[in-house]
């Protein structure tokens, strides 16, 4: 920054003195007009006025015989533009040559001569001018002007210098804040973890040790304001990202400890007392079959969220009509559950362009919620219908219902308003938090509406 305001400053001075000299020669040769007007009026030019050298204001008027080769004629574009126009005129400048005489830099400057070889009716002259004055006078005013800005470009580089650190202070407390962030999450990796829980507890760790860190901005920075705001909101979702995981991770560990210890337990049983007893033997079967496809169907979960995570599932979209995909989702339930009755609202025909499989995986979650909480002999409604560029798809159930304090968390993995009544049932909580993604992956979202011991109606909103 001070040398480019340093190259700044160079090329303004030099431009000035370039067009204080130009004024100075155009103010000297508009006077030397005035003075030949001046001899001119005396008659010094006549045939008879005698010829010797005049001085008049300053300005000495000089008879010669041959002009010398010693001077340079001025372009006729800028020559046109000067009091004395005359395109032979030659021009120079005279100073003492230093090698010669001994003189200090003042009088060598004050000694410079402005001339001008002039013809004049038939005759040639020299009007000379000691201009050396006027610049000297020019060359003081320079210096003081170039010291002048000196002190002021030094004056504005400390103050630069205190208000460049002190915005970009900031900068800094981020670079630190990231670099420490760094250091710690690679301390936790190089730790070794034996166990689903430690790793969960590590990463509860980080998120609630370190990345509460924020970057405070001073009012009057408002270059980098909105730059720390941006880097805090990036903190607070990489805060709660961390918290999500560390909650999942939690959850599935528990969710997989309890069907492990079921297993363990069954099969502790069999090797004392089931190797002989047949009503043992089936009954432990039974239930080693049961805990391992909850863990399965937990498993498939899981990775399936996992891979929404990622990023790395994709979506097969084609058209079809989605009142086809809920008859045949009726046919299925049917045929598994005898206990409730299924009604069925379609206003045909409804076309989607979407994942087939997918969007009936969603359908299908949201109908076997209502199979679980609905008591037998109870209706569960299915409907379709059409408005504007939407499709909604409805489940509606008369069963045990949802709590106005439960309702926010539906769709958070792993929630369950009621753990004993989700064991009972055999839901792992992550069934709505699947329809979610699927819903949300297709441009829709949900619509829930639930009274407790009156029922539930839940709406996926589609656009068409």
């Amino acid at each position: 920054m001070f040398a480019i305001l340093l190259s700044a400053f160079f090329s303004i001075n030099m431009l000035l003195i370039l067009l204080a000299i130009g004024s100075t020669v155009y103010t000297t040769e508009e006077r030397a007009q005035q003075v030949l007007e001046s001899f001119k009026e005396s008659n010094v030019f006549s045939d008879n006025a005698e010829q010797t050298e005049l001085t008049i204001s300053g300005f000495t008027l000089q008879p010669i015989d041959i002009i010398p080769d010693d001077g340079f004629h001025l372009p006729h574009g800028i020559q046109k533009h000067l009091p004395i126009n005359d395109t032979e005129a030659l021009r120079g400048i005279a100073a003492f040559d230093t090698a010669k005489y001994e003189i200090r830099f003042k009088e060598w400057v004050q000694q410079i001569t402005y001339y001008i070889y002039v013809n004049i009716e038939d005759s040639t002259y020299k009007i000379h001018y000691q201009i050396g004055n006027d610049l000297y006078r020019l060359l003081i005013l320079s210096i003081i002007i170039l010291v002048a800005e000196l002190l002021l470009l030094l004056k504005g580089l400390i103050k630069g210098s205190l208000s460049i650190r002190k915005v970009l202070r900031p900068i800094s407390e981020m670079a630190e804040t990231a670099m420490s962030l760094n250091a710690q999450v690679t301390s936790m990796n190089n730790t070794d973890y034996g166990s689903i829980q430690n790793l969960a507890g590590a990463i509860s760790t980080i998120d609630a040790s370190h990345l509460d860190q924020r970057i405070s901005i001073d009012e009057s920075q408002h270059e980098l304001k909105e730059l720390a705001q941006a880097i805090n909101l990036m903190l607070n979702r990489i805060s709660a990202s961390y918290q999500s995981q560390v909650r999942f991770v939690s959850d599935a560990s528990h969710e997989l400890r309890t069907p492990i210890s079921v297993i363990q337990g069954y099969v502790n049983l069999l090797d004392r007392w089931g190797k002989n007893d047949e009503k043992t033997l089936q009954e432990s079967i039974d239930a080693i079959k049961s805990e391992t496809e909850n863990m399965k169907r937990l498993v498939e979960h899981l990775l399936f969220l996992a891979r929404g995570d990622n990023e790395s599932m994709q979506l097969h979209l084609v058209p079809f009509d989605i009142c086809d995909l809920v008859e045949e989702i009726i046919r299925e339930a049917q045929m598994i559950d005898i206990s409730h009755r299924f009604e069925v609202q379609l206003a045909r025909p409804v076309t989607i362009v979407a994942d087939r499989q997918l969007i009936k995986q969603s359908i299908r979650i949201l109908l076997d919620n209502s199979i679980k909480y609905t008591p037998a002999n109870e209706t569960i409604t299915l409907k379709v219908n059409k408005d504007h560029q939407q499709v909604k798809v409805t489940v509606q159930d008369h069963g045990i219902g949802i709590s106005p304090e439960d309702l926010p968390h539906i769709f958070d993995r792993f929630y369950r308003s009621d753990e004993s009544r989700a064991r009972k049932t055999g839901g792992s909580g992550l069934g709505l938090s699947i329809a979610k993604w699927i819903v949300e992956r297709h441009g829709g979202h949900f619509e829930v509406l639930s009274r407790l011991d009156i029922g539930t109606r839940t709406s996926i909103i589609l656009p068409t």
